[in-house]
């Protein structure tokens, strides 16, 4: 079944021939992922000319930071529509909030559900962008330069490396994560220290972008340490502007 599975999902995304998905006018300047995990730092330089990203209910973290409302923000169905601990912390964690782009991932209803899900959480936002698997896959596939056909749930990678992703697609000069710790357990916004999912393969997914030169950084020193992925000190001018 997974040989027809593999053969069948690879055909399809060449036939369909998807495109990755870009930042409207691309970023400029460095772009911090902002991630969920329990320990997460300011990164160095940080001012509000930096576009900021966040992940499900990362938004607690950059609104500590003075940014009340991030350029991007990914989620999925399950934080607005799940009834375990994690989408619950979420949902109470974006509640009331906005955001420039609201990409939700691998929503399959009615865009009407969608809406209505979002209006209960007095959630808003600037613009809406449903991101498809095949998409997901098109971004992996144009930044990496191979399919990750995304078959079983070791092979998927979280919705904070397809914040990364989106960001170097769109031509980010420098991504730095903070709160993006693939090896750890727990989030900022409960104490239920629930295991993170995919962290094997995102940390192998970060290494690969560093060992292919892109400008991959971390903000959170152990990270950095037990990932393998530069710790970022400083912008060089080329980045800042």
């Amino acid at each position: 079944m997974k040989i027809r599975e593999h053969v069948f999902r690879t055909l399809r995304f060449y036939w369909e021939k998807p495109t990755a998905p870009r930042y409207d006018g691309g970023f400029e300047r460095p772009v911090v992922v902002v991630g969920s995990a329990p320990i997460s730092s300011v990164p160095l330089g940080f001012n509000p000319g930096y576009h900021v990203i966040t992940i499900n209910g990362s938004q607690v973290v950059s609104r500590e930071w003075g940014r009340e409302k991030p350029d991007v923000t990914f989620m999925t169905r399950n934080q607005l529509q799940g009834q375990n601990t994690n989408a619950m912390s979420v949902r109470g964690a974006v509640r009331g909030g906005s955001t420039g782009l609201l990409v939700m991932v691998h929503w399959a209803s009615p865009l009407e559900e969608l809406t209505s899900a979002l209006r209960e959480l007095e959630y808003g936002y600037d613009d809406l962008k449903i991101l498809t698997r095949m998409e997901r896959m098109a971004l992996h596939h144009t930044v990496l330069g191979k399919l990750n056909l995304e078959l079983t749930s070791n092979d998927r990678f979280s919705n904070g490396i397809t914040g990364v992703l989106f960001a170097l697609a769109s031509g980010a000069p420098a991504v730095i994560i903070s709160g993006i710790s693939p090896l750890s357990s727990g989030h900022v916004y409960n104490d239920a220290n629930l295991q993170r999912s995919h962290g094997d393969t995102d940390a192998k997914t970060l290494r690969s972008l560093v060992e292919r030169g892109y400008p991959v950084y971390t903000a959170d020193a152990e990270v950095g340490h037990r990932i393998g992925i530069p710790f970022w000190k400083a912008p060089t001018a080329e980045q800042e502007h």
